[in-house]
């Protein structure tokens, strides 16, 4: 009887803790950066594939979705050099943002990126630099509900992409976003 109470009370954690997988990784110590502007080892990524309402599909990105190109960018480790699959490809603003997280963390700098249909009532795009919104993305935790200040703007195609990690072969599924210029042909 004792058994199968721990069962399921294993079984109703597992259920309450949403069941999503998740990849967590640690930013490049080679890096010089200032480790406020993204101690990526928060950084959660689901696999839902899900899209923000509003997000309109790009009718002329550089890369198409089922293409792969070569990512010239460091968000978080493993990710530079990658090689990613375009899973999708929109028109939006995207923006780096500074926010202090809602789990108590340290204020994250120049995260890159979260877009327009990420924020909550927002006024018409691009916001300008020094604006205060509130995040809808959870692509980190704490993100989601947190206050945050817009650092840039930048109109432009935003990219969901999957790719395995350089550092430690993890598959990363629909990662949200890069932009255009942070990847390159393959």
């Amino acid at each position: 009887m004792k058994k199968q109470i721990l069962i399921m009370g294993v079984t109703f954690a597992f259920v309450l803790s949403g069941c999503e997988p998740t990849v967590t990784t640690e930013k490049d110590s080679t890096k010089s950066e200032d480790v406020a502007h993204e101690d990526m080892k928060d950084m959660a990524h689901t696999n839902d594939g899900i899209i923000p309402n509003g997000l309109m599909k790009a009718e002329d990105s550089k890369y198409v979705v089922g293409s792969e190109a070569i990512i010239k960018t460091d968000h978080m480790g493993g990710m530079n050099g990658a090689t990613a699959t375009i899973v999708g490809a929109f028109d939006t603003t995207a923006y780096s943002i500074n926010y202090t997280p809602t789990n108590g963390s340290e204020k994250v700098l120049d995260h890159k990126w979260i877009i327009h249909e990420e924020i909550e009532n927002p006024a018409s795009a691009p916001l300008e630099e020094g604006t205060e919104v509130t995040v809808l993305a959870n692509h980190m935790k704490g993100m989601e509900g947190a206050k945050a200040e817009i650092e840039s703007a930048k109109q432009t195609t935003v990219y969901m992409i999957n790719y395995l990690s350089t550092t430690d072969g993890n598959r990363v599924k629909n990662h949200k976003w890069v932009v255009e210029d942070e990847l390159s042909e393959k």
